[in-house]
């Protein structure tokens, strides 16, 4: 059966995935970004909804001023005996965890530390009771693989952690995840860095402390040296067997900027989801895809009923009480300064004197971009007169690197300002003087080289105020190392103002 890559579109990275019955489960990283760790649930493998969140509370993930590209790193998700595991780590506070619930919709429990370092957690429940926790380490012949057992409701060691395997030759072994398959233990890892080297190896061993056996064919995925240039970065990857007893593997990738045929090695709508078929060889060796490579259009076997088309576009006009699960904040929020005004139909945000500059916790609400062509559209009202208020819509990467159009009282005038920070330099590169700051439509539209932006004092008539490139909000410019994606989002510094009929398109084509 036919379908498309990625199956789940924008920052989305570090898949983790699991089969409960006929239902499948899949969980990402989220770094900086709160809520922590979506739930995403299928029947076929392609069209997913967004369930819920694992981290939910300060209790549970404390982001406060962490930096960009830290707090929450690659989530593992397991089911076993009727209960869901996720484990995870906080690389800004406390390290490696586990949650537990048997509900997803109904919150997780507290975090559960284990005293075992590194990054990248993962849990084998072996089918002699013993749980195997997995982790990134080194000793004194380099970077490996940690393992210890487990007791998984409270995260307490029973074993000391030793190191099993220092990977298959590649640099930065990490993402472990341990399966027992056909009474053997396979041990696949990310290796080569999760930039262009980038790949997913396997061993295998009769014990889960080895030692193990490298596969002949490693890497089984990779598209290090691909030149479609369609999909790149292709890794940290986790194998699944669905309830018709095929087999599958969800991996990170990012599709290039730029428009074909000027495609270019930089990405800024994130690392994203995608799922390629597996078989297996005769001497009990996994197949990724088309021998380690995976396209924007596949076939396989794929479970539950065909895959449909599926409505990216997004809209909340403020009628609802409740928030968008869909919507995301920058570490942990002040909720206080999110006001749904459901009876006029507006979302009044408190602005402060944190910025978007900041790393800390602006009133910013955003969801992910989901493709490069895009069109983000809002109508905005100051709802106070403060010098330098400042209240709009952005394309936004992190504090370091965001575009934003939006309207401001200075200097006693009324403006619409683009404004641009890239690297250390933070500049108004565009502005207009406005008769005043009540109901200014603000419009930015992407394609997969630039962002335009737009502003109407009527709703109808769009003025272009200025543009800035796609390649300011990539992942390979930004000036320390960074792992998220583009996000559409709206904000409010120095004051409160009014939001309506916040929407964000996807433009086919």
């Amino acid at each position: 059966m036919n379908y498309k890559n990625p199956i789940i579109s924008g920052y989305n990275p570090d898949p983790s995935i699991c089969c409960v019955g006929e239902d499948y489960y899949l969980v990402n990283s989220t770094f900086e970004f709160f809520p922590s760790v979506p739930v995403y649930h299928s029947k076929n493998l392609i069209n997913w909804t967004l369930e819920s969140y694992c981290l939910t509370s300060k209790e549970q993930v404390d982001l406060e001023h962490c930096g960009s590209s830290g707090g929450i790193y690659a989530p593992t998700l397991r089911y076993h005996d009727s209960v869901f595991f996720m484990t995870t780590t906080n690389v800004s506070s406390g390290g490696n965890f586990i949650v537990h619930t048997k509900d997803i919709k109904n919150g997780w429990s507290e975090p559960h530390w284990v005293d075992q370092g590194g990054i990248d957690p993962s849990l084998l429940f072996d089918d002699d009771g013993k749980v195997y926790f997995t982790s990134t380490g080194s000793d004194e012949l380099g970077q490996g693989i940690l393992l210890c057992e487990v007791n998984p409701y409270t995260g307490e060691k029973l074993t000391e952690s030793v190191i099993i395997s220092h990977g298959c030759g590649g640099s930065y072994p990490e993402g472990p995840h341990l399966y027992k398959i056909n009474g053997k233990y396979y041990l696949m890892l990310a290796e080569g860095g999760t930039e262009y080297g980038h790949m997913e190896t396997m061993q295998r061993a009769d014990s889960p402390y080895g030692p193990y056996e490298a596969c002949p064919h490693n890497p089984i995925l990779s598209h290090k040296e691909d030149m479609r240039a369609e999909i790149h970065c292709t890794g940290h990857a986790e194998l699944m067997q669905d309830h018709n007893n095929n087999w599958w593997l969800v991996c990170l990738g990012v599709r290039p900027a730029g428009i074909a045929p000027n495609r270019l090695l930089l990405h800024h709508l994130g690392r994203e989801t995608f799922l390629a078929p597996v078989k297996w060889s005769e001497d009990g060796w996994p197949i990724v895809g088309d021998n380690g490579l995976i396209s924007l259009e596949m076939d396989g076997p794929l479970p539950g009923e065909p895959p449909f088309a599926v409505d990216r576009n997004f809209l909340d006009d403020f009628s609802m009480e409740a928030f968008s699960l869909h919507y995301n904040y920058l570490r942990n929020p002040h909720t206080e300064n999110y006001i749904r005004d459901t009876e006029n139909k507006r979302l009044i945000l408190k602005g402060t004197r944190v910025t978007l500059n900041d790393a800390d916790s602006p009133t910013w609400i955003g969801i992910r971009q989901k493709d490069f062509d895009t069109e983000t559209h809002v109508r905005v009202s100051l709802l106070e007169q403060h010098q330098n208020i400042r209240a709009g819509i952005t394309a936004f990467y992190n504090d370091s690197y965001h575009y934003e159009i939006y309207i401001t009282h200075e200097a006693n005038c009324c403006k619409v300002c683009l404004a641009k920070h890239i690297h250390d330099i933070f500049v108004v590169t565009e502005s207009a003087q406005i008769p005043d700051t009540k109901n200014i439509s603000l419009k930015i539209k992407s394609d997969g080289e630039r962002y335009s932006f737009y502003y109407s004092l009527n709703d109808k008539d769009y003025i272009l105020l200025g543009t800035g490139l796609a390649v300011g909000l990539c992942s390979e410019s930004t000036k320390t190392m960074t792992f998220t994606g583009t996000y559409l989002g709206m904000f409010a510094e120095l004051g409160q103002a009014a939001f309506e009929d916040f929407e964000v398109k996807i433009l086919e084509g």
